[in-house]
């Protein structure tokens, strides 16, 4: 009936719009994945003098690049090969971007390095597949290529070859270089550019570049503030990103679903229930509660604050679950310490075939029997990773397993699986390690898990602390002065603590001894009451074998 319908509006359409309709026609069924009603029609249409086939096949393998339809942009290109078309500039540089599109970034390479004339779109389409296919340094090296030929870089250009720079090793200096080209062209003013930028200098830690790159850009529209909020959280500048989407707001900008999900994160990892819940109804309030990622953010932001029924809510109000909100539903169980009820779900969804666990999934199932120092089940879990789900643990799973066997007490074999693995150990998997030596008081694992970490960060004075408080808690004096000396040869300074707390909508910050606060002596005998309310109700010893701050 369908077909039938399809095939009566066409007749229709072409009745009254001709040639027109076909252009319409190809490029909605080819969206549509109607491989075989798409082929038959551009065979009637190549026996005609029509001239539009170029623009249908153009067309046609666009649509096939958006939608990731592999099987009929191979067809197309085999169709253009029998046609006679495979010389022409502009379908080639379709096919470029189809394969790129498609992660055949080999076979883009090839339809590319067979074109007899370049222009700016293959350029700019080989470039952006290197780019999208996380080939950093190939699509630098292409673009010098181009630099070198008659043919300029566009605006998409530059901002296809900046986002290859995110996150490959010693990019930081192409992003600069690429600056520079950027001014020297006038693309300093485009916003598309300008937001690639950002994101770039963010991705690298450089936030003043990004923060400097941002002021500096006079008609700021939605992708260049969501592209500075997002460099905000990503580098841990929580506030800053929340202020500054208080300012976008006032600007009448619309957010995009992915400013939502960040600045979401960002109440989540200040705590701040109150606005946390403000995004919330903004979120109703445009629609996007639908959306899987925002919903994630909602359960990620509830469950990290401790309101685990809300983030459940929000998970059981959300029609269409998939792997990511389950697993963020997990995590959050995890995170409020509830890893029985986390396992339990877990098991629940594997039984009811809703979820196919991934790599992510694994890693919240993880973490959830690391908070219940549940080893067994751990271990049947990391096992079942390979055994059952072919799946091949990466260095996260490593390092939930590793943290798991050291907090239950066997940091041999956490040390063996380290050496066995094949990653090399991080700073967060010797961090985690040596804050288990310090509990179980292993002087010879805990001294070779500060000396990685010196050496990594030599200049953090936490495993300095940490390894001093091991000798002392066995009696080491000697070893304790030596830390002692050291640090101070270093010039090492621990920084202090800093915390807030929100009391009627007012946020109040406080740091370890500060004394500055109005009402500082209010606070400290508070402090002495409750002190000396827990040394009567309990047993509490304190422990005071070192002092190193």
């Amino acid at each position: 009936m369908v077909r039938f319908l399809s095939y009566f509006a066409y007749g229709l359409m072409q009745k009254f719009f001709g040639k027109r309709c076909k252009n319409y026609y190809f490029r909605n069924h080819s969206k549509s994945a109607s491989t075989y009603r798409v082929l038959e029609s551009l065979s009637g249409m190549n026996g005609s003098t029509e001239k539009p086939i170029k623009y249908v096949l153009c067309t046609v393998l666009s649509s096939c690049a958006k939608t990731l339809n592999w099987h009929l942009g191979i067809q197309i290109h085999a169709y253009m090969i029998r046609s006679g078309y495979e010389d022409n500039l502009f379908l080639s540089s379709a096919l470029v971007d189809f394969y790129a599109k498609c992660f055949a970034i080999l076979d883009a390479r090839k339809v590319f390095s067979g074109m007899k004339i370049h222009d700016q779109v293959s350029w700019t389409s080989l470039i952006t597949g290197f780019s999208i296919n996380r080939q950093g340094r190939d699509a630098f090296l292409l673009f010098k290529e181009m630099l070198g030929t008659q043919v300029t870089p566009n605006c998409f250009t530059f901002a296809s070859v900046i986002s290859a720079c995110v996150g490959q090793n010693g990019a930081l200096e192409h992003c600069s270089t690429l600056h520079a080209h950027v001014i020297k062209r006038g693309y300093d003013t485009n916003n598309f550019v300008v937001s690639s930028l950002i994101d770039c200098y963010a991705n690298w830690g450089q936030i003043d570049d990004a923060v400097l790159l941002f002021y500096e850009t006079s008609e700021k529209d939605t992708v260049v503030y969501n592209s500075m909020i997002s460099g905000y959280s990503q580098n841990l500048y929580s506030e800053d990103a929340l202020k500054l989407f208080v300012e976008m707001r006032k600007k009448n900008l619309s957010p995009t679903d992915h400013t939502l999900c960040t600045i979401l994160n960002a109440c989540s990892s200040l705590a701040v229930l109150l606005q946390g819940r403000q995004m919330h109804s903004l979120v109703i309030k445009m629609g996007s509660e639908r959306n899987v990622f925002v919903a994630s953010a909602l359960i990620d932001m509830y469950s990290k604050g401790g309101n685990i029924d809300e983030a459940q809510c929000v998970l059981d109000q959300t029609s269409k679950k998939n792997n990511v909100l389950w697993t963020s539903m997990i995590m959050g169980y995890a995170h409020c310490g509830r890893g029985s009820e986390a396992l339990e779900l877990f098991d629940c969804l594997l039984t009811k075939q809703e979820v196919i666990p991934d790599h992510i999934c694994f890693t919240a199932v993880l973490t959830a029997c690391n908070h219940a120092g549940f080893l067994d089940k751990g271990v049947e879990y990391f096992n079942k990773m390979t055994t059952y789900y072919g799946l091949s643990p990466d260095i996260d799973q490593y390092a939930c397993l590793i943290d798991l066997y050291a907090r239950n007490g066997n940091l041999s074999k956490a040390r063996n699986l380290m050496e066995e693995m094949p990653y090399v150990p991080n700073y967060v998997i010797w961090s985690s390690f040596l804050s288990s030596c310090k509990i179980y008081g292993d002087v010879k694992l805990g001294r070779e898990a500060a000396d990685q970490l010196i050496k990594m960060e030599p200049c953090n004075a936490a495993p300095y602390l940490t390894l001093a408080h091991i000798y002392a808690k066995d009696g080491l004096w000697n070893e304790v002065a030596e830390v002692r000396r050291l640090i101070q040869r270093k010039r090492i300074r621990k920084p202090a603590g800093w915390s807030w707390v929100e009391v009627d909508k007012k946020f109040h910050i406080f740091a370890v001894d500060d004394v500055t606060h109005q009402r500082s002596n209010e606070i400290y005998a508070g402090l002495e009451k409750i002190y000396s309310g827990i040394i009567e109700a309990s047993s509490y010893v304190v422990e005071d074998s070192i002092i190193l701050a």
